[in-house]
């Protein structure tokens, strides 16, 4: 593995308006000197806009904080080639963190476009780019790290889900464009020698999430008297993973990226890898409902007489869900010295805070 030292670095963060990208950005600030972060986000509506504001806010506000660091945000598309092209060509990364994506299991039945825009031309882009950054004999991209989703092992039966396990049979849209995105990766790897290592995330939670994940959708549906579905019968189970704890092993992934070797053909030997990150502590979603709803009575969002048995409704498996995850860490811990930690009780606590303060 090549050790890699973020300090003073140019990083280019791609969906950096996104749940992870943000937390990510902030991460950086905090804690690597003298770092130059170049953002692109297209801030689209497929959630509310203003949480993507607020955290691009929360990045000025932690950026005023650290004079000696930079930060730019460009609102683009990763499917816009030129776009793209431009920033390598003006701000010249060493390390490129691709986090923008289309995400959603169920929108990709209804909205197949999306996915193929963002999640397929958007990073062969950030792939041609990467390619192009060593031309003329610049040292180029050092590592490129990027998002894959715990979706690739669709329903995998054996658990729980390791990398090296088969990945060949996905439900959904969604997960066969990550899967792709782990291919494209390894080609271009193979090709053209660019170290790249992806990351299957498992259900990331915590505070100024994706509005369209569970916990978050439930509080917002319990707020307005409406109707909880629990999939599956509340037979599914998921790895959930919090924020600190995917971003924490972002950050370790990003300074170590596969060594660069000649194989006894002549030709470079990929330098590839792909790693899980999740809290190897899958929650079964009933017990996850009744800690969410705890957390929210203790943070004063619901009332403390909430009826939650009126609100709640037990439904069929829906199309491209799958009825567990759970996530094999022993390579990112032998690897990198990382687990994820984080209790549900403590990350749900923490999101049923945040909600209070941002919604009042």
């Amino acid at each position: 593995m090549q050790k890699i030292d973020l300090i003073n670095k140019r990083i280019f963060v791609t969906g950096g308006a996104g749940f992870i990208g943000a937390n990510l950005i902030l991460a950086l600030l905090r804690n690597i000197e003298k770092v130059q972060i170049v953002t692109i986000d297209n801030l689209n509506d497929y959630y509310d806009v203003e949480l993507k504001k607020w955290r691009l806010a929360q990045i000025e506000k932690e950026l005023a904080l650290h004079p000696e660091a930079t930060f730019e945000m460009i609102k683009g598309d990763i499917a816009d080639k030129a776009c793209i092209d431009q920033i390598f060509a003006s701000f010249q990364p060493e390390i490129v963190v691709n986090l923008a994506a289309q995400a959603g299991v169920r929108y990709s039945i209804t909205n197949p476009d999306a996915y193929i825009q963002a999640n397929m031309i958007g990073f062969y882009n950030i792939l041609e780019a990467c390619r192009h950054s060593y031309t003329s004999g610049n040292t180029g991209v050092e590592h490129l790290v990027y998002a894959s989703s715990s979706s690739v092992y669709g329903s995998n039966k054996k658990i729980p889900y390791a990398t090296e396990d088969k990945v060949d049979h996905p439900v959904s849209l969604y997960a066969a464009t990550k899967k792709s995105n782990e291919l494209m990766a390894h080609a271009y790897s193979k090709l053209y020698n660019i170290p790249s290592t992806g990351l299957r995330f498992f259900t990331v939670y915590g505070p100024a999430g994706r509005p369209d994940m569970a916990y978050f959708g439930f509080t917002n549906k319990l707020m307005q008297g409406e109707t909880i579905e629990i999939f599956n019968y509340g037979n599914c189970k998921r790895d959930f993973t919090y924020i600190d704890d995917i971003v924490e092993g972002v950050m370790r992934v990003m300074q170590g990226a596969p060594e660069k070797q000649i194989g006894e053909d002549g030709l470079p030997v990929p330098p590839y890898a792909v790693y899980n990150i999740g809290n190897n502590q899958p929650e079964n979603l009933l017990d996850f409902v009744n800690i969410l709803q705890t957390e929210l009575i203790q943070a004063k969002v619901l009332p403390a007489d909430y009826d939650f048995e009126a609100h709640k409704k037990l439904v069929p498996m829906q199309p491209g869900d799958v009825p567990i995850t759970y996530a094999d860490t022993t390579a990112l811990e032998r690897d990198f010295g990382f687990k994820p930690n984080t209790s549900l009780q403590q990350g749900l606590r923490n999101f049923a805070k945040w909600y209070k303060e941002f919604y009042g």
